[in-house]
């Protein structure tokens, strides 16, 4: 037995199982995208998990280290028990299984898969084959002293989805192929390519009037542009240092928001009615920013129990928080899955971002800063879909990699 388990470790079959299950996760965050809704998901999730568990037995770890995956497992598991979901196993399954998986190549493979099945959505879409190539609705832009506190309806728009569902789908899949696509070739990046994104950038910005995403792109690519040019800057400590107070400002911000989210609402309202918010100077701030973000903050008070709100918040979650959506990704990370395993994941990014410093690279360092800003906004990464997260697969490699680089 022990000839076979060496001979099995240093054959194809980890890889095999490895690519297999990443495969399948890669391909339901296509059917996600589509209008097809998937009967048999949980199965799937079920045969991914499978996989990497057979590829995890087939790594070699050291004992420390298969103690610190059997305490990541036993957390999730907790989680598991308590929320009824099984995300957070099939995630620390994943990230132990990436160990001795080359991360470019993996990244690779995601690009172009997920360039290949966006692709195909949208000629499904444009060709009138499968799939709605617009949307008509309320997109929320309508402030509500125009519209429900006056008794009037948001008026609608129609915007281009492309097969999507959604424009705001269309333009977060436009945004994580050009930030995955620049980190895999970025040594190979000219002014031109840049250029190039940008004006695809604007005309995705057309297509769905998505103001976010078109200004983390525009960021993602003036700041890739400048690490390229000034390569003295990617040494540089301080810029490092920067992307871990990125990283606090937007938990904290964050917190703040699921905190306050009532008293923005009633501050709105005040304001409107009595012409005085009736609040101070912090909560009169955030209303001006929630203003910004389209009523993001606000929207967690939108249920009965201000689902999302600080107040909802516990170590382990509950069940029905596995099935209540909204936007701000931070505020769905601890609200879905809990407090505990949240500051896992957040202790997890800090040691993720000391790996980058030591490693310079800087590049990865742009990646980690747009992706925590993202998801102040969005929750695209914080999903059941392991496929959506490349910034995860970027962790888990790091974190498990030998003494050797992964880059």
């Amino acid at each position: 037995m022990g000839e076979w388990y060496r001979r099995a470790r240093e054959s194809r079959l980890p890889w095999l199982l490895f690519y297999s299950g990443l495969t399948i996760e890669l391909l339901m965050v296509i059917v996600d995208k589509s209008n097809y809704v998937n009967p048999i998901e949980g199965q799937l999730f079920r045969v991914t998990f499978l996989l990497f568990f057979l590829k995890l037995c087939l790594t070699d770890y050291s004992l420390r280290e298969w103690a610190v995956i059997a305490v990541l497992e036993a957390v999730a598991f907790v989680s598991y028990r308590t929320t009824g979901g099984n995300d957070l196993i099939r995630l620390v399954t994943f990230a132990a299984a990436c160990r001795n998986m080359p991360l470019k190549p993996m990244l690779k493979y995601t690009f172009y898969v997920t360039l290949a099945g966006c692709a195909l959505i949208i000629l499904l879409s444009v060709t009138g084959i499968y799939g709605e190539i617009s949307l008509t609705q309320n997109y929320g832009h309508a402030a509500p002293e125009e519209t429900a506190y006056i008794g009037e309806e948001a008026p609608e728009e129609t915007r281009f989805t492309l097969g999507m569902g959604h424009p705001n789908a269309l333009s977060c899949m436009f945004l994580m192929l050009v930030v995955l696509g620049v980190y895999i070739w970025f040594a190979h990046m000219k002014w031109y390519t840049y250029l190039f994104l940008m004006l695809l950038n604007v005309g995705v910005y057309f297509l769905t009037k998505s103001r976010t995403g078109m200004m983390i792109v525009t960021v993602f690519l003036a700041g890739g542009c400048l690490l390229h040019y000034c390569r003295i800057l990617r040494d540089k400590a301080f810029i490092y240092a920067g992307g871990l107070l990125v990283l606090i400002v937007s938990l904290a911000f964050s917190v703040d928001a699921a905190a306050c989210a009532q008293r923005v609402r009633d501050a709105r309202w005040n304001a409107f009615f009595y012409c005085n918010p009736r609040d101070n100077e912090h909560i009169v701030l955030l209303e001006r920013i929630d203003r910004m973000m389209s009523g993001r903050i606000i929207s967690l008070t939108d249920a009965e129990s201000n689902e999302g709100t600080i107040e909802t918040w516990s170590l382990f979650s509950e069940p029905n928080h596995m099935n209540y959506y909204f936007d701000m990704g931070w505020v769905k990370l601890f609200y879905r899955y809990g407090i505990v395993p949240g500051a896992l994941y957040i202790a997890a990014l800090s040691v993720f971002l000391w790996k980058l410093y030591r490693r310079r690279d800087a590049c990865g360092l742009l990646v980690y800063v747009i992706l925590t800003i993202y998801t102040v906004i969005e929750a695209h990464l914080i999903s059941v879909y392991l496929g959506r997260n490349f910034l995860l697969m970027m962790m888990a490699c790091c974190l498990t990699e030998k003494d050797s680089s992964t880059r």
